[in-house]
């Protein structure tokens, strides 16, 4: 709980932080990686801060942290914490990276805000982000002790057993541990971080879902290669998995993690809805293929977007798999129609005319501008938000609060 004088400081600056975020990350990230360019070497994506994305992501975290404590005082943010913990585990953070981080961040607040940034007003938000830091720590400490693996150490090698194209820009990879020993617990719906020695010596993260039912030994990711633009660079990893990794090879994976996965614990059985765009298909075909080795009886909705039958990876398979299980049926949508899918929709995801199961839980996955409109036609049709859970493909740049 933040301190009633803290909380009057943080009230009063917090517009003027919150408007400064962008400069104040920028500074911070450019004076953190000048002095410690080792954590370039595994720890945070080039791409993600070329694009400003990881920025931008920590901007909004640091004002969606703030405005919860102020909007309720007696709660913590536990949908933010928790999304932000899993990802920090994903790729290794430790707790002696938070002070690391602190000298940073203060510093660039203090050369951004100038003389407003006065001991009252930094000892104010030294204590929102100690709250912060404090509450991801413990959380991160549950997650690695639960995977079974020390702080920063949960990496292991993985064989390709087999590498399979689903359409010219996807590529699976069906991976077996190299060390022999048995695959780590994983829940349908989460996600591995791959490490990848670039060309130039440093190594490089990203998060890929497990697309197979993770109950197996063996596991599978589903690659679509990232091509640059403008205003982004090329996917510097998914680009060399995909031209330099063949079955044989290896790779090292983490363990898995992701906050946002089918929860069957205790027989539970309540309707799903699986709702995804593009390459947001891989953790639902997760959830379809645990759901269909635990010949599971649930009511379950699939519904895809995509732009045409040809690139819709997974769609045979995910075909497959709702017809092996009874309470499943699948609709989709695609831009440019094809005859493999004659009874597909044309043009974009509209819900209109789908009967949505009471009760669901909805999974939600693909770009950010789809999922924030099927939220809306979600809401619009009455599922409550608390049953809409959504998964995002690198940093979360939906802002607290637009999701709850």
């Amino acid at each position: 709980m933040l301190s009633a004088e803290s909380a009057t400081v943080v009230r009063a600056t917090l517009p003027a932080v919150a408007g400064a975020l962008d400069e104040i990350t920028t500074r911070f990230y450019g004076a953190m990686f000048r002095d410690r360019p080792e954590l370039l070497d595994g720890m945070f994506n080039r791409g993600n801060q070329a694009s400003g994305e990881q920025r931008r992501a920590l901007a909004g975290s640091i004002a969606g942290f703030a405005t919860a404590l102020l909007d309720h005082p007696d709660t913590r943010p536990d949908a933010l914490l928790d999304r932000i913990a899993h990802k920090h585990a994903a790729v290794g953070v430790t707790d002696d990276q938070y002070t690391v981080v602190h000298k940073y961040l203060f510093a660039a607040i203090a050369e951004t805000l100038g003389d407003a940034v006065t001991p009252e007003v930094a000892a104010a938000w030294d204590e929102v982000y100690w709250l912060m830091a404090g509450a991801l720590i413990g959380r991160e400490a549950r997650l690695y002790h639960e995977a079974g693996v020390e702080p920063g150490q949960g990496w292991r090698r993985w064989t390709v057993v087999e590498r399979r194209a689903e359409t010219p820009d996807v590529v699976s990879f069906l991976l077996r541990p190299a060390d022999g020993r048995p695959a780590p617990r994983a829940r349908a719906g989460q996600y591995v971080s791959v490490r990848v020695r670039m060309p130039d010596g440093v190594h490089q993260l990203r998060q890929y879902s497990l697309s197979s039912d993770p109950g197996r030994e063996l596991r599978r990711i589903t690659v679509k290669r990232v091509t640059g633009t403008a205003a982004a660079p090329h996917g510097e990893v998914s680009n060399l998995l995909h031209s330099q990794v063949h079955e044989g090879d290896r790779l090292t994976l983490s363990a898995p993690f992701g906050d946002v996965f089918l929860d069957d614990r205790g027989g539970a059985a309540g309707p799903l809805v699986l709702i995804s765009a593009g390459i947001g298909c891989t953790p639902m075909t997760g959830i379809l293929a645990h759901l269909e080795a635990n010949a599971s009886p649930r009511r379950v909705l699939v519904l895809h977007a995509d732009d045409s039958p040809a690139e819709h990876a997974l769609r045979a398979e995910t075909r497959e798999l709702v017809e092996q299980l009874p309470g499943a049926d699948a609709e989709f949508w695609y831009e440019r129609p094809g005859p493999e899918e004659p009874a597909a929709h044309e043009g974009r995801m509209d819900l209109c005319g789908v009967a949505l199961p009471d009760g669901a839980t909805v999974f939600l996955c693909g770009p950010l501008p789809f999922m924030r409109d099927v939220r809306a036609q979600l809401l619009g049709a009455g599922v409550p938000a608390r049953r809409i859970r959504y998964e995002v493909f690198g940093p979360d740049l939906w802002l607290p609060g637009t999701a709850a």
